[in-house]
């Protein structure tokens, strides 16, 4: 099992960045969906139509996400973490995915830039004002 970690500077407010992780609405517009998400601990989530499932076992609003992510044909689940810290105008987003299965290491790591985050930041820097 491997961790992944990356940093995402998105010109955008703490608030929106936040919006984007865990309204439905909005994962559907930078193409997560279809979406079943809310910012409620423990409940339960679908992105990609299932195809990632899980539930939220820590929210701090605006702060902190962690989910238990299952996927795939993994073994065993796998934990990702959200941090959002506010740097003037712009939100530091901080992800660490631990237990990633080594086989889809890779793939995963590239599908956070390419499915994933990279599409969350180029929807709000597109409208931001």
């Amino acid at each position: 099992m491997k961790t992944i970690k990356k940093d995402y500077t998105i010109n955008a407010s703490v608030e929106k960045v936040w919006e984007a992780l865990v309204n439905p609405k909005v994962i559907n517009e930078w193409g997560g969906g279809p979406a079943v998400m809310d910012d409620k601990e423990n409940s339960k989530f679908t992105l990609w139509g299932g195809e990632i499932h899980g539930s939220n076992i820590r929210v701090i609003r605006n702060k902190q996400l962690k989910q238990e992510w299952f996927g795939g044909k993994w073994d065993k689940m796998s934990i990702v973490t959200f941090k959002l810290v506010t740097k003037g105008r712009q939100t530091l987003l901080q992800l660490i995915h631990i237990d990633v299965p080594d086989r889809e290491h890779k793939g995963i790591d590239e599908g956070w830039d390419s499915y994933y985050l990279g599409p969350l930041k180029e929807l709000l820097e597109q409208n931001a004002v």
